[in-house]
């Protein structure tokens, strides 16, 4: 139930319980009053039976037909009143005792109370009707005001640090506005500063590390000097992984589109991931399909999750070409939870517990660039499974010359 039905339930609820409260205590008062003035024309007709001797016609004496609840306070009291509800209509009757003799007067109905009490009736229907319409007016003001904030938070979760609201009035909403780009702007000065730091860091580690990776290969072959070489390599791979991180972080990538096919693309990126090793990586194409972006993206993202499959899952790898769908699937334990829900998220290892995470990261990154999707699923068998969708970079093939 959503925030403006609940707020007009609640209206609604107020200005209903409001009009039958203000109704019975409206008849009530008005049965009050009839009943004073019932016991005030009682108390003439006895003086002037007292002076004259004379009865009024409209006054009874010693009446038997007086009702029972009437006698008992007569025993109690001189003088007593006594509502009748006669369907749906009350009847007063009034009497007094003087010198042994019984005054009483009625039954007489309270003037005009069935009339009033429908116009209350209608006044009420129409002020609980007004109510809800006013109340449901005012909650999806302030539920659109409440979702435009939720929706921008979500916006700057996913990474739109440039997202504001406008901060208008001091109600408390207005509060939770300025709290949001509050918020936003000292997450995006924080990441800033990281991004920048890391950046700066690896520039300043580029250059020393270049040297060791020189130094290294030029010591002689051997088991100690191949670790070196090993080690050093990869300090000089995290350096670039570093380093490109920085500049998707940065924003100012620039796509170079050519239109080539999503098979070959594959198929170079198995030979990049494996030019180094003999691994059980194979490609299968169910079709094909010509698309126009950016091949060196494609290939890095391909050749990271090849890598990724490798080094945290269990071969056989299978890259599947299904038209500009490209899916990278292995036999491993599958992607954490956390990752498939939530999507890779640097500095956190993959399912075996190695590495940074930086090489989905950086996959995540160019496939934003490239304007294409990128999802990380379990495969039917259990194992992991990353899709490329290049869906809206599909083109006609090319026409021959």
């Amino acid at each position: 139930m959503g925030l403006r039905v609940k707020i007009g339930l609640v209206i609604t609820a107020a200005a209903a319980l409001a009009a039958v409260v203000t109704g019975v205590q409206v008849q009530g008062k008005l049965e009050d009053r009839f009943r004073e003035v019932m016991t005030e024309r009682l108390s003439y007709v006895s003086r002037a039976f007292e002076s004259t001797g004379r009865l009024m016609s409209e006054a009874k004496l010693d009446a038997p037909d007086l009702p029972a609840p009437l006698r008992n306070k007569l025993k109690e009291a001189h003088q007593a009143t006594y509502v009748e509800d006669r369907d749906g209509t009350a009847f007063v009757w009034a009497a007094r005792t003087e010198d042994g003799k019984t005054f009483s007067m009625g039954p007489d109905p309270v003037p005009t109370v069935a009339g009033l009490d429908q116009a209350l009736w209608q006044a009420g229907a129409f002020g609980t009707a007004v109510a809800t319409l006013g109340g449901l007016a005012l909650a999806t003001r302030l539920g659109r005001r409440l979702r435009r904030s939720a929706t921008s938070a979500t916006r700057i979760a996913d990474g739109d640090l440039d997202v504001r609201l406008p901060e208008n009035g001091d109600d408390e909403i207005a509060q939770l506005t300025r709290a949001v780009n509050t918020m936003a702007d000292a997450l995006a000065a924080r990441l800033e500063a990281e991004s920048q730091v890391t950046a700066n860091i690896a520039h300043e580690l580029r250059t020393p590390v270049a040297g060791l990776v020189a130094a290294a290969g030029l010591l002689p072959s051997g088991k100690a000097e191949d670790m070196v070489k090993e080690r050093a390599g990869r300090v000089r791979d995290l350096m670039e992984d570093v380093l490109e991180v920085a500049r998707l972080d940065g924003g100012t990538e620039q796509v170079d589109t050519h239109t080539v096919q999503a098979g070959t693309l594959a198929q170079r990126a198995v030979r990049a991931a494996t030019a180094d090793r003999t691994a059980d990586v194979s490609v299968r194409t169910i079709a094909d399909a010509w698309v126009e972006t950016d091949p060196r993206r494609v290939e890095r993202v391909l050749t990271n999750l090849v890598t990724n499959a490798l080094r945290h899952g269990q071969e056989p790898v299978v890259v599947e070409v299904d038209g500009a769908q490209i899916a990278v699937s292995d036999h491993g334990p599958g992607f954490p939870d956390d990752l498939v829900a939530h999507g890779p998220q640097r500095f956190r290892t993959g399912a075996q517990g190695k590495g940074l995470g930086l090489g989905l990261t950086i996959a995540v990154g160019q496939a934003q660039v490239l304007g294409a999707h990128l999802t990380f699923t379990r495969a039917a068998d259990g194992g992991a499974r990353a899709v490329l969708d290049l869906t809206s970079a599909v083109r006609r093939p090319p026409e021959s010359p």
